[in-house]
């Protein structure tokens, strides 16, 4: 019986390795389906990938004089969720381009670390084509969206840079979760955010909520130490909602109205 039941927890643990291996992506991006409205205010629009989805999100133009917001969200959301997510920010003349992904909400394509990456460079090659350049830009992330938000900061110079319940890595917050799964080893998507952070060249602002039992606020005191002028603000009793509470949006527009002009890359 203890060989019967030994054996019976290995081929469990076997395909649950099977379904890591060659599933992850199916778990790591939840991503919603079908067609939804557009919310008012907002027009749908559509960009090229380079390579060649086209891909639809939403965009409402910034008042004149005014930055705009480039916002990525979460793993299991959609561009209208981002859209709530900034509903403080527009009334202040903020644009928003509500960033989408390939495979989300009726977009062609499969998710993967670097194709979220190519459709963050297309998001950002259409606001450059209408005038609204990277150095005018706030990039905005939530959650895995942190880890879009970050490499783009990292290969350019935005204005600003926000990450709300961000994740140093992807492969340490699910080994965390997941002790006893090599996830570190087989993760292929990784967002390495602890690799660039140090590097960029923007005011930072993070925001974590301390009830948040998705990625715990310690990936977020673990990335402020890697960037001496990143800010970072701990919201007690908020868990991984935190982007969508008003507090949290309260604070992003406080950060931004407060930025000053000589922080502002030439």
């Amino acid at each position: 019986m203890i060989r019967t039941l030994l054996l019976s927890l290995a081929i469990a643990y076997l395909i649950l390795l099977a379904a890591l291996l060659f599933a992850q992506r199916f778990f790591i991006y939840p991503a919603p389906r079908g067609e939804s409205t557009v919310p008012s205010g907002f027009e749908e629009i559509a960009y090229q990938t380079s390579d060649g989805l086209i891909l639809r999100s939403g965009y409402k133009a910034a008042r004149d004089g005014k930055p705009t917001i480039l916002y990525f969200h979460g793993n299991g959301a959609d561009w209208q969720s981002s859209v709530v997510a900034t509903a403080r920010l527009t009334p202040a003349g903020y644009g928003v381009l509500a960033a989408e992904y390939r495979g989300y909400r009726g977009n062609p394509g499969s998710p993967s670390e670097e194709g979220l990456y190519r459709d963050g460079r297309a998001a950002l090659g259409w606001l450059a084509e209408r005038g609204v350049e990277a150095s005018e830009v706030i990039l905005i992330g939530n959650s895995i969206g942190g880890g879009v938000a970050t490499h783009l900061a990292h290969e350019t110079q935005p204005l600003a840079l926000v990450l709300i319940s961000p994740f140093a890595n992807l492969p340490q917050v699910a080994a965390e979760r997941v002790w006893w799964l090599p996830v570190r080893q087989l993760l292929e998507d990784r967002f390495a955010n602890h690799e660039k952070i140090g590097a960029i060249d923007a005011p930072i602002l993070l925001l974590h909520g301390d009830a948040d039992n998705i990625v715990p606020h310690h990936h977020s005191h673990q990335l402020a130490e890697l960037n001496s002028s990143a800010r970072l603000a701990i919201f007690p009793g908020a868990g991984h909602e935190l982007a969508w509470r008003d507090e949290a949006e309260r604070a992003v527009l406080e950060f931004l109205e407060n930025i000053d002009a000589a922080d502002r890359p030439e």
